[in-house]
This record gives structure tokens, sequence and C-alpha cells, in this order.
């Protein structure tokens, strides 16, 4: 847990008791330890031991005293998820004044923390991409767990709670821990900002907070997931990564990366650091020239790979559903071969080299987890005579490529098609909403993106692809999500129904849906497919129990959730218990 060293002073016949800080006790914690290493001389061994029970014994009650304290002071998860949300712009995320917004804050920041040589040890993996990076992160980090080290992995955006953006070792920062370090960086950047240099934006002070848990925590790797972009992102403050990742480019967040593949690819890029090995996938012709020229100016050896095929997993399926997923797979264990080998100091034979992955790799890869990826989850709360009646397949697909990967995915998994899919990874471990000959099943999509998006490229891309795959959806729901982007936390205290919410855009997405189908054939019952709008989640929600209720014992309804990672962190918090 710490090292110990004796060095003897022949002046005073003394030993001097070194110990490194445990990781939650940075420099400010150094008076406290030096009045209680302060005994002399050390004589016997004993005195050694006593002090290390000591030492244990402080690092215990120094933790539970501060988070005694914080709950004593009111400084309660909620009122952190309050300070937090004060940090969230009003500016609109298309206002494309002062490009950049001053970068070279993030290392005023780094400063103000005392982060700065923390950072430069850091043994980073940096992935950007358009689709993929949180998968490819996630595979990533499962790995090198696989190996026995001690891992951080920072993603985003979060479903339900903001602390699933800090995984330690594979699992959510806990809320004490959480609380310790939130308040650690939020105070001390109160007291230290000021007008020249202010309190950071959100995701800013969300990645400033991660570097904090990871150094104080002593991972082994951090694992780091681009916000947006990559040049101007706050993650690009790590100056020398192990490795860098590119996942999939395509269109998204065009009104700040750019209209075209290749400015797009430009500010992914920017992540590359010179003389750091990269990796990335097949990518349009237009990227790939530019990601290519980006290297052979820093000097990156930038190498691409392919999909894993299901001979290197040995007969195991992935953790994360999907084909899409067998290239970002592919991708992660590139990213842990480089990093195993230059910082676990392991020998990792070369995929060229090898039909089958080491068994740790395909552990890691089939022990995988991500939220709100190709995730099928069962309605809990619904109380029906048979369980799967009606199931939810969430993906937080937006982009129009990844609405073609998402419409793949729900069409196979609803028809039962699992020569790609793992079907008894499907709900639970069971197959829950795929249908039998006898029984009805019925698609439902329920749908919402962000109003930047174009509805007329992503609806397209789901409805035609889902309908070449002979899914055709009965029904299409539009609905305004519950999360709102200026406050984090639960939603608990939103009302389950706001007469006066604005429905403009739900209602221009309904329209651009019925262009689609208005000249689709009638169903088989004769009635042509509906859409609605609904003025809240809950309401949708209730409307597709009571349908269940309302229909024959041997209907199933299958409900497609996609367009928004909040739409999906929205119905997750509706349906799970």
């Amino acid at each position: 847990m710490f090292a110990v060293s004796f060095v003897t002073r022949t002046t005073s016949c003394r030993f001097e008791l070194c110990v490194s800080l445990l990781p939650h006790y940075g420099s400010h914690h150094q008076p406290q330890l030096a009045s209680l290493f302060s005994y002399s001389p050390f004589r016997e061994s004993r005195s050694i031991f006593f002090l290390i029970s000591q030492f244990s014994r402080f690092r215990f009650v120094s933790l539970r005293n501060q988070i005694d304290m914080a709950a004593a002071s009111g400084d309660s998860y909620e009122e952190a998820l309050a300070a937090l949300s004060s940090l969230i712009t009003k500016r609109s995320r298309a206002d494309k004044s002062n490009k950049g917004d001053r970068f070279e804050l993030v290392f005023d920041y780094l400063k103000l923390l005392d982060l700065e040589e923390d950072i430069l040890n850091m043994k980073v993996i940096h992935v950007a991409g358009t689709k993929g990076k949180g998968s490819t992160c996630a595979f990533t980090e499962s790995i090198l767990r696989s190996y026995g080290f001690r891992t951080g992995l920072f993603t985003s955006p979060h479903l339900i709670d903001v602390r699933e953006r800090f995984r330690l070792d594979g699992k959510d920062i806990s809320e004490e821990k959480f609380l310790v370090y939130f308040w650690w960086c939020y105070n001390r950047l109160k007291e230290r900002t000021n007008e020249e240099i202010p309190m950071p934006t959100y995701f800013r002070f969300l990645a400033l907070l991660a570097f904090k848990i990871f150094a104080a925590e002593e991972v082994d790797a951090a694992i780091l997931e681009v916000g947006l972009g990559g040049k101007f992102d706050a993650t690009n403050a790590v100056q020398k990564p192990v490795v860098c990742g590119i996942s999939s480019l395509g269109y998204d967040h065009m009104e700040i990366l750019g209209d075209t593949l290749g400015k797009i690819a430009g500010e992914k890029a920017g992540i590359f650091k010179p003389g750091v090995p990269a990796f990335t996938v097949p990518q349009p012709d237009e990227a790939m020239r530019v990601l290519e020229e980006k290297a052979s100016e820093l000097d990156v050896n930038l190498e691409g790979v392919q999909p894993l095929t299901a001979r290197q997993l040995s007969g195991q399926k992935l953790g994360l559903d999907g084909e899409h997923q067998y290239l970002n797979a592919r991708l992660a264990v590139s990213l842990a071969s480089t990093w195993l080998q230059q910082i676990g100091n392991l020998e990792v034979p070369t995929l060229t080299q090898m039909s089958i992955l080491p068994e740790k790799f395909i552990k890691g890869l089939a022990t995988t987890s991500l939220q709100g990826r190709a995730q099928v989850v069962p309605d809990q709360f619904i109380e029906t005579r048979t369980s799967g009646d009606l199931v939810f397949y969430l993906d937080g697909a937006h982009s129009p490529e990844s609405m073609d990967v998402c419409a793949k995915w729900f069409s196979l998994a609803v028809k039962g098609d699992n020569k790609s899919e793992r079907s008894e990874h499907l709900v639970n471990g069971s197959c829950h909403g795929k249908c039998s000959g006898e029984e009805n099943c019925q698609q439902i999509l329920l749908f919402n993106c962000m109003s930047v998006r174009d509805p007329n490229l992503l609806l397209p891309h789901l409805r035609n692809t889902c309908a070449n795959y002979g899914v055709h959806f009965k029904k299409a729901l539009f609905v305004p999500n519950m999360s709102v982007y200026h406050k984090v936390g639960t939603t608990a205290d939103l009302p389950e129904d706001d007469p006066h919410v604005d429905l403009s855009w739900q209602l221009t997405l309904q329209k651009v849906w019925e262009r689609l189908v208005h000249n689709e054939r009638e169903g088989e019952d004769g009635e042509s497919i509906k859409s609605e709008v609904f003025t809240s989640l809950p309401m949708a929600i209730r409307w597709l129990r009571d349908s269940v209720h309302e229909s024959s014992s041997a209907t199933r309804f299958q409900v497609l959730v996609t367009g928004s990672l909040h739409l999906v962190g929205d119905v997750l918090r509706l349906i799970r218990k």
C-alpha cells in the first residue's frame, strides 16, 4: 500500500521514515502526516510497525472525517450537483465565436490545482472519434484490468448519474469519494480563480476532476475519452500520452468541428502528439488523408486496424452487442497492447502473429460493459402475465452513420438472427423480447435528438435500414428529454407533465417521419402507420404500458430508443428498479 525506506544518519543515530502518501492524501495533508511521523529515535522494529498501523488508522479516520465534515457542513451530493450545474454555460453549442474557447486556460487550471506534475506522470490512453470512442475506451479499460492493473476510465456523457463518468477498476466512483474530490477541486478553484482566469466550464471541470481522481487514486492506466472534437477538448491537456486512438469518423457536431470530413478529421487528429504511436480504423478517404497528413507532420506512427474475427476470440462473444463492436474491440486491442508493452513491460504478440488473442484479452473483451450502447432492458415495473411483454432496445446513436449501425443491430435482435448478435446477452442473459412464430411483435420507435442535428439525415437512415431487414415500426413516438442541459442530477424534482413545454422540435421530428412513411403501404390490420408527440417521456412510457395491458397476451412490444444518449438515460431511470 505504501513504501517505507530507512536512512541511517550518523549524526543523530536515528532513522528517517519516508512514506509515500496514500491515494487520497496529497500535499494538503502533509502537516498532519509530519506530526504523525515525528517519533524518534526508532530503536525497535516494533516501533516501525506501530507507526505503520497509526498511518493506516490516520488514513481511514482522515477520509471518514472529510466525508463527515462535508455532510455536517451541508455539502451533500445534491449540493455538489448544484455547484456543478452552475458551471454549465448558457451559450449555444452552435456558437462559433472565440474558437477554442481559450483552451490555454486548461493549463492554468492544472497549475491552480497542483496537477501539472501528476498529469505529466500519468500513463494515458487517449481516444477521439465520432462513433465508437466510448466503447473502445471501455474495451481497453477492461483488457488492462484483466491483467491486474489499476485503471481509471473517464467517459461522457453520463446517462443517469454523473459519477458514471469516473470509473475506478471498472466501477463508478463511490459517492463518498466523489464528494471529497469534488469539493477539493471546486473550493480550490473558487478561491484561486479571478476575472482573468474564471471558473472552468462544466466539461472542463469534469476533466480536471478526472485528472485529480486518477492522480490521487494512483491508477496505473488512465483511459480518456475525448468529449468533443479533440484539438480543443479539455482532455487534450495531456501532452505525452502512451498511445492515441481514433475511432470511426463521420458527420457530427458540424456546427463546431466543420462541415467536411476533412475538417472533422483535422480536429480529431488534434490529440496526436510528437512521436506518440496512434491507431485508427478504416475511414472515408477524405478523413484518412487528413489523419495521415497530421501524423506525418508530428512523426506519429499511425497504423490502421481491421475488425476482430470470431476465431481470434476463440468462440467468446464481446461484452457489447453489435457487429460494429468487433471494430471497436480491435482498436482497443491495439491500444491495450501498446500500453502493456511500453508501460506494463509485458511481451504481447502482434495480431499478425497469432490466430487467437491471449486469454486475458478475451476475458477483458467479453466482460466489458457500457450502458446505452446496444442495450436491451425489459420494463421492470410493468405487471404482465409473462416477462418481456415490453422490452426496450436502447442505443444512443445520433449521427447518420451510427443510425445505420443502430438500425441493423435492432433489426437483427428483434428478428432473432443471432448469427452476429449474442442472444444470451439480451435482457440479463435471457432471450426476452424475441418473438416466436406464435407471437405478435410490434416494433415501436421512441425518438428525440438535439435541435442542432438534422432529422432529415437521421430518420431516413434509421427507417430505411430497418426496412431493408424487414422491420417496420408500428408507431413512432416523439418526446422531449426529461434531462435538462442546464442542470445536473436526477429528474426527481422535474414535473412528470408540463403543459407549457415547448414541443415545436418534436413536432418537426414528427413531420419528417410522416413524410418518410406517407407512401408506405398499409399494415396487415388495415391501419396506416401512426406517429404521436407526447408532452413528456413518462406519459409515453405510460401509453406503452397501457398498450401492453390492452393488447392480447401474445403481443410483445419492442421499443427502440435512440437519437440521444440523454433520452436513453431518461428511459433507464423510468424502467429499471
